[in-house]
């Protein structure tokens, strides 16, 4: 038997396996079921693998000494691609986003068991108003048949006829207050278990949000995951509360309201029971084709929600290039969607519904019928027969209650799913476990081994092929180059956003995958981009971001090393100043120097800036270029630079073309070589 290399990449992960390949078109049993086996066993040696992903590997074959993964739905695996050898396009695994189940056993243990005794009680409460209200149609049936015989005694004294009627009346008014005060009861305290279930399920769901990858959000749009943030877990919540609230009282009242029936007239239950069947099993068929649309709606509103926030978050843009009407079509185009499933999904719980309902009330007319027919020949009474309507009648209301749940479970369940989807989803880079340097040991030196680099989005374009630099301790490195070049795909993988495909990056002798990433950010790199993010908070608020612990006098300490007390001190509330959504009210000079005091709060060992003042005015970039002059003092420092002129005085210059460095050494020695950089420096120059 042959044997190839197949390169599988899964979710981020690259995978190179030896598989046997068979070089005639005929595959016997035997040669499959082989490699079957050597398939699995390869597969087995990646631990982070689940089995029932093992067992959902397709089998493969091989034509004319090519890999090729076969039918049989190809790779069930999120978002992964079969690249094989020969092969110019890789073979998409179906996507199933949006269709992960409800996790049932997860959803009781970890959100209901802690609430169980509010849960208890409004179970209970729920209960005891369906027994309740099982009692009001026999009471209801002695009632009648008092005054039957009343009617038929022909009473004239009003005391007497008031006497007649206190017990019935009494315990008919004593069930209604009992109804009433369960009914309170199990509201209130659902209301009370769906709001902490739904605090825990957001609170869950965004902490999820935070351990992803950089790649995951990469991947998906913010309004998306907003989206399930907020309608998700409000339609589950919604969906939850009415579905226990109403679906047990309506399943008991159903049941017990049968046995009631039972015993006044065996005859009309049978008939009226040999109806429910068919009714439910009805409602089971439709329930599945709900669901369906459900799900598809929800994913549509989703990317409407997605395209609302792009478009908020970027108004300016939108604004400027006049783009208004452009942008409410798109975002119309994608309600539509949803408008028109929704609509298909309205009709058919509509439909359901209304055959439903008819279903029932003509449950309630052969009632009546067969009820009028019985009682001619004396097998009831008219108080039995009263009491037998109005618990069909309870029936009847019970489950058109059930039928409206259906719809509503359909949607709670699968809002659910969508939640648990991302709760359940584990980043491939964790934010916490591993290795610590001490600060009095943390040199700062930095070291990239032959380290290869693509984006999970773009798995056929390789970004960095084989970096290899070394960045000493307390040395200014510069990284120059054209746009596209991978400079700041660098800088994303010694911040660990990233892994590399291949090759290592060290940190003081030590692979940065073994150190904790949490610490790595948040301790020993300091990162300075172009565009910097500020928080909606105070200037004070922002500085502290890179140090919560932090005192007012280190703040202020941070803001003059950043060149930044004296304009702060300038504004009216000076440091605590609102500085609006993304540092809206600052100039860029300003917001720029906020991130610097911001990045230097932590003391960092290494400094990132990737094209720090790039963006700025002159006076601004003075002013900047500055403070970074000032902050890059002992520290290990990477720089990454559009303008030439800033990096002049650094100790080494790396210049990086198609993903690799090609030249390395200072501003003159590169300048006199007349190789790359020269020509960079010389077009700058001639633009300028």
């Amino acid at each position: 038997m042959h044997f190839q290399y197949i390169s599988l990449l899964v979710g981020r992960h690259a995978l190179k396996l030896r598989l046997p390949v068979n070089q005639t078109l005929l595959v016997s049993k035997t040669t499959l079921r082989n490699a079957k086996q050597i398939f699995r066993a390869e597969f087995q040696k990646y631990t982070w693998l689940k089995n029932k992903n093992i067992k959902r590997l397709a089998k493969f074959t091989a034509i004319s000494g090519t890999a090729v993964v076969s039918v049989s739905q190809a790779l069930k695996l999120n978002g992964s691609h079969v690249i094989c050898h020969g092969m110019e396009q890789p073979i998409e695994a179906e996507n199933n986003v949006g269709t992960t189940d409800f996790s049932w056993t997860e959803f009781f243990k970890e959100y209901l068991l802690p609430e169980i005794l509010p849960l208890g009680l409004a179970i209970m409460s729920a209960l005891v108003g369906a027994f309740v209200n099982m009692k009001i149609p026999g009471a209801l049936g002695d009632l009648i048949n008092i005054l039957n015989q009343q009617a038929q005694t022909g009473l004239s004294n009003v005391a007497d006829y008031m006497i007649g009627l206190r017990e019935p009346v009494i315990q008919l008014m004593a069930l209604y207050l009992c109804q009433g005060f369960t009914t309170f009861l199990y509201i209130s305290l659902l209301s009370h278990l769906g709001e902490n279930v739904a605090c825990k399920l957001r609170t869950n769901l965004f902490k999820s949000f935070l351990q992803q990858d950089v790649a995951f959000h990469d991947e998906h749009k913010t309004g998306e995951l907003i989206d399930r943030l907020t309608s998700d877990v409000q339609d589950f919540k919604s969906s939850f509360k009415l579905c226990v609230s109403q679906g047990i009282r309506s399943s008991t009242q159903t049941i017990g309201c049968i046995c009631s029936l039972y015993s006044t007239s065996p005859k009309l239950t049978l008939a009226l029971a040999a109806t429910i069947p068919l009714i439910v099993l009805i409602g089971t068929f439709v329930g599945i084709a709900l669901r369906r649309l459900s799900r598809l709606a929800q994913k549509h509103a989703a990317e409407a929600t997605g395209k609302a926030n792009e478009v908020v978050a970027n108004f300016r843009t939108v604004r400027a290039f006049a783009n208004e009407p452009l942008e409410a079509r798109a975002y119309e185009e994608l309600l539509r969607k949803s408008q028109n499933i929704n609509q298909y999904l309205g009709i058919g719980i509509g439909a359901f519904q209304g055959i439903t309902n008819i279903a029932l009330n003509g449950i309630v007319l052969g009632v009546i019928y067969v009820g009028g027919y019985l009682m001619s020949v004396k097998e009831i009474n008219p108080g039995q027969l009263m009491s037998f309507l109005v618990s069909a009648q309870m029936i009847q209301r019970s489950l058109a209650s059930l039928s409206v749940l259906s719809g509503t479970a359909v949607r709670g369940v699968t809002a659910g799913g969508r939640v648990f989807e991302y709760i359940h989803k584990q980043p491939s880079i964790p934010t916490h476990g591993g290795r610590i340097i001490p600060y009095h040991c943390l040199l700062g030196h930095l070291k990239f081994d032959d380290v290869h680099f693509t984006y999970p989005q773009r798995r056929g374009h390789e970004v960095l092929k084989g970096i290899s630099l070394d960045i000493k301790p307390c040395q200014t490195v510069a990284l120059c180059g054209l746009s596209g070049a991978g400079k700041s795909t660098v800088a994303s993988l010694v911040e660990r956003f990233y892994d590399p495909t291949s090759g290592k990056v060290m940190l003081d002798g030590v692979n940065i995958l073994e150190l904790d990433p949490s610490w790595l950010r948040g301790k020993a790199i300091g990162y300075i981009n172009q565009e910097p993010v500020l928080f909606s908070g105070s200037v004070e608020e922002n500085i502290k971001y890179g140090n919560p612990e932090a005192s007012k006098q280190e703040v202020i300490k941070a803001a003059k090393l950043a060149n930044a007390d004296s304009f702060i001190q300038n504004f009216p509330d000076g440091y605590n100043t609102i500085v609006g959504e993304r540092g809206v009210a600052l100039s860029g000079g300003q917001k720029q120097r906020i991130a610097i005091a911001r990045a230097l709060l932590k003391n960092p060992s290494i400094l990132i800036l990737d094209e720090a003042t790039s963006a700025l005015d002159a006076e601004s970039e003075r002013l900047v270029q500055d403070a970074l002059d000032h902050v890059m003092v002992n520290r290990t420092v990477l720089v990454i630079a559009h303008r030439l002129s800033t990096i002049k005085n650094a100790d080494v210059i790396a210049v990086m073309k198609g993903g690799k460095v090609v030249e390395v050494g200072n501003h003159k020695d590169l300048k006199k070589k007349g190789g790359i950089y020269s020509e960079l420096i010389k077009l700058q120059e001639s633009n300028e």
